[in-house]
């Protein structure tokens, strides 16, 4: 070893080395780095929620739904042909409808239509071609409501149509432009062009 000791060989070699030790330390630390970046997964961003769009998420056919109170008590039940519900809106709409509801007091509400648009608890109805309500009560004389479109507010007990209709009550026959019909104050507003016919009741 050209006259230098082992022991001062070894030394000399070592002092080499702790000169390049931390580069060779950092050298290693940046492969390792990125051989870790080259190989570790990585996760897409979950993908923003969609909003709901007007496109019905289910079907129902020839069907009928029925809906209780609290107290188990039938408020209404919907028939139809076809049915189609739209979660943006969370309505239902029916083709060829048959709609039954009950007041508090048990007085029944018929309505049909060519086709209808319903809220989940059928509270709210629009009836359009055709469309049809009839009201049975015993503490009053059966009325009936005809129109290509009306509104029907159920708890309301309320009627409403911007279209020419026909209103029947007993035996006497109106007709007029538009129509607001509130069954809980007793009250018929009719709008346009009024024309009515009057049955005198039976002679006793």
């Amino acid at each position: 070893m050209n006259g230098v000791s082992p022991g001062r060989w070894v030394e000399r070699a070592w002092d080499r080395l702790s000169v390049y030790l931390p580069v060779m330390l950092m050298g290693l630390l940046a492969l390792g780095t990125y051989w870790l970046a080259r190989n570790t997964p990585t996760f897409a961003p979950a993908a923003a929620a969609r909003a709901p769009t007007h496109q019905p998420d289910y079907f129902m056919r020839n069907f009928s739904v029925k809906s209780f109170d609290a107290s188990g008590r039938l408020k209404s039940e919907v028939f139809g042909a076809e049915a189609r519900h739209y979660p943006d809106t969370d309505t239902l709409e029916i083709d060829k409808p048959r709609i039954r509801t009950f007041s508090e007091k048990g007085a029944l509400t018929v309505a049909t239509a060519t086709r209808a648009i319903t809220n989940a608890d059928a509270s709210h109805l629009q009836l359009m071609g055709n469309a049809v309500v009839i009201r049975e009560s015993g503490d009053a004389p059966r009325l009936e409501i005809r129109s290509e479109f009306l509104q029907a507010f159920v708890p309301q007990e309320r009627i409403e149509s911007n279209r020419p209709v026909v209103l029947r009550r007993g035996n006497d026959q109106f007709s007029a432009d538009g129509l607001t019909y509130d069954n809980l104050e007793r009250v018929l507003e009719m709008r346009g062009r009024v024309r009515g016919v009057l049955t005198p009741a039976p002679a006793p």
